[in-house]
């Protein structure tokens, strides 16, 4: 079939036009921002792999929540950093916990200017650095089960919105769903870490939350990335189980599952554009080889057109700051 007078470069001749046909649109209302808030800390700290992403301590961090709303960011993701570990994880469920007294001091001064969402994992709390309760050399799911469901509850106790577990235990969402709702927690939604990978693009976060495995790796329980029918087995379990939002992790190396699972499933998606991903773009920016805004602006913007909802990504300041112009 001929086309002799289809020009398609007409529909980009002025800035104008572009905006009116732009299809995928990028917003600061599509961001949730990580936060990390550490015991005992006194005042705040970076880690090199991580540039401009600063460890708060617990009270700083409601100036610092309050200017990620003031960007119209929705949402946060808190993360905790505790003073002690052991071998239980108790203290991710301690009502005086690290993230149970920054979701109390949030909710408390900015009520509800943002939406509080908080990890539900051991890596940090625990001696092994691994992400359920360890029996032997083995993580053993299911007592691990019990424990995130006591992470759960005790973040729902101090006014979370939204629990996201991470640790990719099987039957979690399960577990957490019935541990908030016999604890009266029924609007309490879970943002499952539904497809989650074995990635080498989480070494910063662990230099941040001080989590790398003290044995082994997380093999036997995290997604291979090879795997792209077992990851959608994961995300349809979720949704079996009752899950709100399912999440694909990491998210730039991983867009032909966000949008298969987009084409599959008539349920929220969110995408997390992981620590390394973060820290690539600020390398290659650093070297003068990329312009980070339009870098950042483009790998967020793919995110969504493959069908994420939300996105979380420390990338959100940076995104929103330009975004609001």
């Amino acid at each position: 079939m001929s086309f002799p007078n289809v020009r398609l470069r007409r529909l980009r001749k002025s800035e104008k036009i572009r905006e009116l046909l732009e299809e995928v649109r990028l917003s600061p209302k599509d961001l949730i921002c990580p936060v990390f808030v550490q015991e005992d800390l006194k005042s705040r700290i970076q880690v090199d792999s991580m540039p401009d992403i600063e460890i708060l301590p617990l009270k700083d961090v409601v100036s610092e929540v309050n200017s990620i709303a003031d960007l119209k960011i929705p949402a946060i993701m808190v993360f905790g950093i505790p003073a002690k570990k052991d071998d239980k994880g108790t203290s991710a469920f301690d009502q005086n916990g690290i993230v149970q007294r920054a979701i109390s001091e949030i909710r408390k001064n900015l009520g509800n200017k943002i939406a509080i969402m908080a990890d539900v994992c051991l890596c940090q709390y625990t001696d092994s650095g691994h992400c359920g309760l360890v029996k032997g050399n083995t993580i053993d799911n299911d007592s691990s089960l019990e424990v995130l469901k006591k992470i759960a509850i005790s973040q729902a106790q101090v006014g979370v919105e939204v629990v996201s577990p991470s640790a990719m235990m099987d039957g979690q969402v399960k577990a957490i769903r019935e541990g908030l709702d016999d604890s009266g927690f029924t609007d309490v939604a879970i943002m499952s870490h539904s497809a989650k990978h074995r990635s080498n693009l989480y070494s910063p976060f662990r230099d941040m939350a001080h989590c790398a495995p003290q044995f082994g790796d997380r093999r036997s329980y995290q997604l291979p990335y090879t795997n792209p029918t077992e990851a959608m087995r994961e995300v349809e379990t979720d949704i079996a189980e009752g899950v709100d939002i399912v999440m694909i992790k990491p998210a730039l190396a991983y867009l032909d599952l966000i949008a298969k699972v987009r084409s599959s499933f008539n349920i929220p998606i969110s995408a997390y554009s992981v620590s390394g991903e973060y820290s690539l773009v600020k390398a290659a920016a650093k070297q003068g080889w990329i312009n980070e805004t339009e870098v950042t602006l483009e790998i967020l913007t793919a995110i969504k057109r493959a069908g994420a909802d939300m996105i979380v990504t420390y990338l959100s300041k940076i995104a929103a700051k330009t975004l609001n112009g």
